[in-house]
């Protein structure tokens, strides 16, 4: 048990403990529960030498969460008994939770792990590319996306795996994975007389940023592809600089030191201070597209858009706005001063092969 956490004799075989200092939320604390129960389980089922003889014993655990709030302790009780009996039910040595609604989502969360390390042994993972345009429309780069091609024959976007992959840490093989086939693909850009100036951007995770040998790891890829850094962009969320700032700070000028370009994406989005900016080695913000979905109809949009592009171009920073999916909502942006553009209205992400088709018809 951890240090703080209560363990109590009920009688007979029976044992109650209690977790304190779970997370806020209800699905991270049970998945803490759970990872605290299986290591009851597997510590039950070590064999126990008495005297001369050896036993082997199991144990099965009813759990119920009940987040700060105030309930009855009979009532809690009763919860986590009759978990424990669905945990006997299903065959012993294992734990049930009291909500089966919880449970479902415990085992679907386990099956998705399971999965993604599959996904990454066996080579499911895709990167597709979308094209990024200056004001004119000319193409001058792409934002490599990573998708997951599944075994039952669908396309899984990022949204549907990677909190996930964020949380058990598989974010660090998959984001390792996406930097060097993104790598791989500008090297071989290079010979292309249409693509050879083409800038790819490539979405950093907070897990992988923040490693300590993340700079020299992106030093080892740009020396075994024999890249240009400067065409290289690396995307970094507001949230993930501003957790450790100081951090983040010395990590993106190691960077620049490098050569790879920084951008600012989802700007906008988080509840902070500006006051960060100017003090970051930022080559480009990124206008999230919740600011450009409504732009032609909502002033409040507008202005806002206005407001990040003014202050970008007194930071002497670039700008890109992304999600953009009609011509009014370019031509608004253009007004504005927008100078780089990406969304459907240009291309929507494709497949390598067909994405360099693109530029080989042209």
């Amino acid at each position: 048990m951890r240090e703080g956490d209560t363990v109590a004799r009920l009688g007979g075989d029976e044992f109650v403990v209690m977790l304190e200092n779970l997370d806020e939320q209800e699905i991270v604390a049970a998945e803490q529960v759970e990872v605290i129960g299986e290591k009851i389980l597997a510590t039950l089922c070590n064999p126990y030498q008495l005297r001369q003889q050896i036993f082997r014993s199991s144990g099965s655990i009813g759990a119920t969460l009940f987040c700060g709030q105030i309930q009855d302790s009979e009532e809690l009780l009763k919860q986590a008994d009759i978990a424990m009996y669905q945990a006997k039910k299903v065959g012993r040595n294992t734990l049930r939770f009291f909500d089966h609604k919880m449970q479902e989502v415990i085992d679907a969360r386990a099956a998705m792990e399971e999965q993604l390390r599959l996904a990454l042994e066996n080579g499911q993972f895709e990167l597709y590319y979308q094209v990024q345009v200056d004001r004119v429309g000319l193409p001058i780069g792409a934002e490599a996306l990573i998708r997951w091609n599944h075994p039952d024959h669908r396309m899984v976007i990022p949204e549907e795996f990677i909190s996930l992959a964020e949380e058990t840490g598989l974010i660090l093989p998959i984001g390792r994975w996406a930097l060097s086939e993104a790598c791989a693909k500008l090297a071989g850009w290079s010979s292309d007389e249409k693509m050879r100036k083409f800038v790819l951007a490539v979405n950093i995770s907070a897990r992988q940023f923040r490693q300590t040998d993340f700079v020299d790891e992106l030093k080892a890829l740009i020396a075994k592809y024999a890249l240009d850094p400067s065409r290289l962009k690396l995307e970094l969320t507001e949230s993930m600089l501003l957790e450790n700032s100081t951090e983040a700070s010395v990590t993106m000028n190691a960077l620049k030191e490098i050569g790879v370009q920084l951008s600012l994406d989802d700007f906008g989005t988080s509840y902070s201070s500006l006051q960060y900016l100017k003090h970051l080695p930022l080559d480009q913000i990124k206008i999230d597209q919740s600011f450009i979905r409504d732009i032609a109809t909502a002033p409040n949009d507008a202005a806002i858009v206005q407001a990040i592009i003014a202050m970008a171009e007194a930071l002497r920073m670039d700008v890109i706005a992304e999600g953009v999916e009609t011509e009014a909502q370019r031509a608004l942006l253009d007004m504005q001063n927008c100078r780089a553009y990406q969304g459907y209205l240009f291309g929507e992400p494709l497949p390598v092969e067909k994405f360099e088709s693109l530029f080989k018809d042209a």
